[in-house]
């Protein structure tokens, strides 16, 4: 079995200004994993905190894109709810929820891994190719929960 081609790892801090920087690096990919990768880390500044470390991977695999969003901590789980016409969040899971084929949360001790599964990219011509990396990306989690979510891999 050969494993996922890493197309993109990007080390960054969760700020307001890294979510239109990293929607722009993310352009070739689509529309879905560019608004996906944006609920993602605005989750990261908003309920872990702005300035944390993240990193941003994106994999290709068996016509699959996979996008994941690791920050330092392991306890801020995101919880997918039903937000009231009136509330101002809790749309973003959902969100994320409609536009993939499944998504999830992998813990560790140092941190978490919120990812998501999108259909391949199509057309832009990286056939399979690495596209940019900042830094060596940290290895997947140990533990994992997921699903579309809840159910195994």
């Amino acid at each position: 079995m050969r494993p996922p081609v890493s197309v993109l790892a990007l080390d960054l801090l969760a700020t307001p200004e890294s979510v239109p920087a990293a929607r722009r690096l993310l352009r070739a990919y689509g529309g879905d994993l560019q608004l996906c990768a944006d609920e993602l880390l605005t989750n990261v500044i908003r309920h872990v905190g702005a300035g944390v470390p993240v990193t941003l991977r994106v994999t290709c695999d068996r016509g699959r894109m996979r996008l994941e969003v690791t920050d330092p901590d392991p306890r801020a789980l995101p919880v997918l709810r039903s937000a009231a016409e009136d509330d101002e969040g809790g749309r973003g899971l959902a969100l994320l929820d409609a536009l993939s084929l499944r998504w999830g949360v992998g813990q560790a001790p140092g941190g978490k891994t919120v990812w998501c599964e999108l259909p391949g990219p199509t057309g832009h011509g990286h056939g399979g190719q690495g596209v940019g990396t900042s830094k060596e990306a940290v290895g997947p989690p140990g533990a994992s929960m997921s699903g579309r979510y809840a159910s195994g891999t």
